[in-house]
């Protein structure tokens, strides 16, 4: 299974629309996670229309629209990987502690919110992922997502796209 894993797209406002090289990867996805702040529930509908299959949550940029058709915390099995979904995971300094304790059946936990790409693992297992913005840099050198893939219960192939 093919998975492609974005966060804070942030658009139109901070681009008008995700890169090309992403739309490429969500077309060839089994399955597209999006952690928050996408801005607009037109990227929403595209997704969904362009995805295999698509799990999202709202971030704190995400007004009404966008509230009232996804959860804050997204939870999903993917052949046998406990997933889940959410934008803020709070500051860096022990996120991996926090996170284990407020995820405890869970295998990986996609986030976003910092714009700064992330993966780590807890003390007791658990795989932290952040895959950076791929529309907004912020201080980091450059735009990126991630892709990874699933196989026989166990997630691999983590990689960071750079735009």
């Amino acid at each position: 299974m093919r998975l492609v894993i974005m966060a804070d797209t942030h658009v139109p406002k901070r681009a008008r629309d995700i890169p090309s090289v992403l739309w490429d990867a969500v077309d060839a996805a089994d399955l597209v996670i999006h952690a928050g702040d996408w801005v607009d529930a037109a990227l929403l509908d595209t997704l969904e229309e362009r995805s295999a299959r698509l799990v999202g949550v709202y971030g704190n940029n995400d007004g009404p629209a966008l509230r009232s058709r996804l959860p804050e915390v997204a939870r999903v099995d993917v052949d046998g990987v406990r997933l889940a979904v959410v934008h803020e995971t709070g500051a860096a300094g022990g996120r991996e502690r926090r996170c284990e304790a407020a995820y405890p059946d869970t295998d990986v936990l996609v986030f976003g919110h910092s714009h700064i790409p992330w993966d780590t693992t807890a003390p007791n297992g658990l795989r932290l992922l952040n895959p950076g913005s791929p529309t907004d840099r912020r201080r980091q050198p450059y735009k990126t997502f991630m892709t990874a893939t699933i196989r026989s219960g166990h997630l691999g192939d983590v990689e960071l796209h750079r735009i």
